[in-house]
Order: structure tokens, then sequence, then C-alpha cells
């Protein structure tokens, strides 16, 4: 988190986009994205939300969510794996590494809000 921000619980907003590869029309709430930080022993469950009918997902999370408490990753490697009824359609690379401080964008009232952009779906 930055310097300005007072709590250090506040909640992280990752947001994306996902849209149809061959169509670009965006995927709605017949989708559901899951968001995951990947480790060398388990990877972090983060959230899980429903799409709006722009295709972005939401997911709120605290930094503690995916702290490593050994310390041996000190920046997430975030990847999302998106479902159409209950059926897991597609997954995207990790993006490993992420320096959240660099990319977030701090919203009053809402957190740290860190926009990871748009990924083409096949399905």
């Amino acid at each position: 988190m930055t310097d300005l921000s007072l709590n250090k619980d506040m909640n992280l907003e990752v947001t994306a986009r996902f849209i149809g590869k061959g169509h670009d029309s965006a995927l709605t709430d017949a989708y559901t994205v899951r968001l995951y930080d990947k480790d060398i022993f388990e990877d972090d469950f983060l959230g899980e939300t429903r799409l709006d009918e722009n295709g972005v997902a939401k997911i709120s999370f605290t930094h503690d969510a995916f702290a490593d408490p050994l310390n041996l990753d000190d920046k997430p490697d975030f990847y999302f794996v998106v479902y159409k009824h209950k059926q897991e359609i597609f997954k995207t690379k990790v993006l490993e590494n992420l320096d959240i401080e660099t990319i977030e964008k701090f919203k009053m009232g809402e957190g740290e809000v860190i926009d990871l952009g748009t990924f083409l779906v096949d399905g």
C-alpha cells in the first residue's frame, strides 16, 4: 500500500475487464471470475464475482489475504479463472511480481484500486 493509506487494513480492489475473443463484446453476468495469488505451496483464493454488463470484475480483499508470513515472496502473482455455468473456460497467465504500489490508485472511501486491464477470453 502507498504511504497515503492511513489504515493498513484498507481494502484492495482488483478490477479487470473480460471480452470475448473474435466478437470483442463484453462477457456478462453469465460468467463468474475468481482471483488467486500464485504461491510456491498453495495458491491464495482472493475472491469471486460475477461480471457486470461491461464485462468488468471487481474483487476486494485486504493485504493480509495474500501476504506471505515467511516473507518468501513480497509481491503478488495474480491470475484469474473464468467460469461459465460453473465450468472453467479460461485462465489468465500469471501476472508475476506485480508492483501494486506503482499501479494502484487511491479512491477515498473505497481503498486502493488496482486495474489489471482487459483480457480476451476464448469461449
